[in-house]
């Protein structure tokens, strides 16, 4: 196969290195093929198949191809050109495949917003990418996002049209940015022939986001060569093939549903993707019932909500969940082992990152393995350092800065060279910001990340490994043990829990667990905030940045009441 050199090169991308990229090259990684030619593939061999279900609507590979190729039609005769960015916000449906799918083909760059960005951060994305066109919904909830996406292009003016899901209601009068809608972009009526448009390996696929808690969301760049691999990989890895019925309920925006091998993955071989717009218990499983999906990927708080519907409504009554796929956070280990028991699903732990590695337990791996690490690398190539404070490399065993590199992790953020400084080595690995443990077979247990771990008076504690132990207490729904101040230590532990209805959880009885367990005095609890609910990220992750600030303002709140007193 011969391989396609890249169109012009984007300002801000920062390349691989001429030798590497060659590299990975010959030895196979990079296919010099683009995200559409695998799914062409797939449409060629089996164009009545079914590829795609959203409720009422099914989609065979051949329909969603053509689908795809009148989108992307639509989106030239509008003028919207290869190499341009366009931010996409769309829940999760077969419009959000076939708009994603339409751009790969002719090479205009999605930009992966999460349906609960709002205005703030749509701004920052459409700004940082230079988007020339935005896609929402109508609505969201109680929002008017046809209203917001306004107001981004009053701030953005890069932005030039907006493409609207569902009711559009075009003022004539308005003087904003021009509406369109999107559905009848989607008229197949529409002839297109993308081969003379088909980007090159190299071109950049598309731009995912960041999933850090501080700050705003950076773009990281996903080239068609790296990007594929990333999907191929993880499909090894997960052993996805034509039979495979994969439930997407997690936002498809972001990477783990979209890539790992998720929506992309099932149609790169032939398989059948079901999308579901939220990940909410009884739905989802009488879904997995209905569509006989085989392959499902949540996060640890919907595996925890699915195992207790379960547990209460016994809903699932069929075979057909083989494998569950739970990352975004690292999972409890006393919730990990719910999993088999009360779903009757193979459990598969992932640990990644949109900015590249991604580490996966494996499906005939020891239950050991399963329950209690993350996973190991998905490809031979993924290069992974362990290493201390000084950066240097620390024994297996040990915790320790996770650093990385290899054919699909990026060597920078788009247009950040500042961020780029301080998270990438001059050597290209990419820190991550994790604390992780190597064994010796390689696998990583995740610690907790490098703001994650409680400083108290020089003595490091895992927040993860608290939060393991007050799962243990049948009461506690969720949990999370972050660091609040402290004027003599620096800092002390204090544990978030929110509760089982009809339980009450007492300080007493976790460090009564952790005492029972011979865990050292200085690891226990100095404090319980028991709460009607802990906050969590876009993408479904604990927000501990939010919960620290919500301790500082307890504390704050005492210190006043006790000095008022003395008073």
């Amino acid at each position: 196969m011969s391989i396609r050199t890249a169109s012009a090169p984007i300002d801000g991308v920062v390349p691989w290195p001429e030798e590497l990229a060659s590299t990975y090259r010959t030895n196979g990684y990079w296919q010099g093929r683009s995200l559409g030619s695998y799914i062409a593939a797939q449409v060629a061999a089996k164009p009545d198949n079914e590829a795609l279900s959203d409720g009422a609507e099914r989609l065979t590979y051949k329909q969603l191809w053509d689908r795809s190729g009148a989108i992307a039609q639509y989106l030239l005769d509008q003028s919207v050109v290869p190499g341009e960015r366009v931010l996409l916000q769309l829940p999760n449906c077969w419009e959000f495949v076939a708009l994603t799918l339409g751009c790969f083909r002719v090479g205009i760059i999605p930009v992966m917003a999460l349906p609960a960005h709002r205005r703030h951060e749509l701004t920052h994305l459409a700004r940082l990418s230079d988007s020339v066109a935005l896609f929402v919904s109508d609505t969201d909830r109680d929002t008017d996002l046809r209203a917001v996406a306004q107001q981004v292009a009053t701030d953005a003016p890069s932005v030039r049209k907006v493409f609207v899901y569902g009711e559009l209601t075009v003022d004539p009068d308005s003087s904003g940015v021009p509406e369109y809608p999107l559905l009848p972009g989607f008229d197949t009526a529409a002839h297109v022939d993308t081969a003379d448009l088909e980007p090159n390996g190299s071109d950049v696929a598309c731009l995912l986001l960041s999933g850090g808690t501080t700050g705003l969301p950076k773009l990281i760049v996903r080239t068609h060569d790296d990007y594929a691999y990333n999907v191929r990989a993880c499909n090894a890895v997960s052993e996805f093939d034509e039979r495979t019925v994969y439930l997407g309920t997690l936002p498809s925006s972001h990477n783990f549903p979209l890539a790992c091998p998720g929506i992309l993955g099932a149609l790169f071989v032939g398989a059948r993707a079901v999308m579901l717009r939220s990940p909410a218990a009884e739905r989802a499983l009488r879904t997995i019932n209905a569509e006989s999906v085989t392959v499902a990927a949540v996060v640890p708080a919907v595996a925890q909500s699915w195992i207790e519907y379960q547990r209460d409504h016994h809903v699932l009554t069929g075979s057909s969940l083989k494998v569950l796929q739970v990352g975004g956070s690292r999972m409890p280990d006393e919730l990990a082992a719910r999993v088999e028991p009360v779903l009757g699903a193979r459990l598969q732990q992932v640990f990644g990152m949109a900015e590249g590695l991604i580490n996966m337990t494996r499906l005939d791996d020891q239950p050991e393995v399963i329950l209690g690490t993350q996973g190991r690398p998905v490809s031979e190539a993924d290069e992974i350092l362990v290493v201390d404070e000084f950066g240097e490399p620390v024994a297996d065993g040990t915790p320790g800065a996770l650093l990385t590199r290899g054919p699909y992790t990026p060597r920078g953020y788009f247009r950040a060279p500042e961020h780029n400084k301080k998270s990438f080595t001059p050597d290209g690995f990419y820190g991550s910001g994790d604390i992780v443990i190597r064994r010796p077979d390689g696998n990583l247990v995740v610690a907790g990340r490098d703001k994650d771990m409680i400083n108290r008076g020089g003595e490091k504690i895992s927040a993860e490994e608290i939060e393991n132990f007050a799962y243990q207490l049948d009461g506690v729904e969720m949990a999370a043990a972050i660091a609040m101040p402290d004027p003599v230590l620096g800092e002390r532990l204090c544990l978030y829990v929110t509760v089982v209805p009809g339980h009450s959880v007492e300080l007493a009885d976790v460090i009564s667990v952790m005492n029972s367990a011979g865990v050292a005095r200085f690891k226990l609890p100095e404090r319980l905030e028991v709460v009607d609910s802990i906050p969590t990220t876009k993408v479904g992750k604990i927000d501990k940045k939010a919960i620290r600030e919500d301790i500082s303002q307890r504390l704050a709140r005492e210190r006043g009441h006790d000095e008022g007193g003395r008073r």
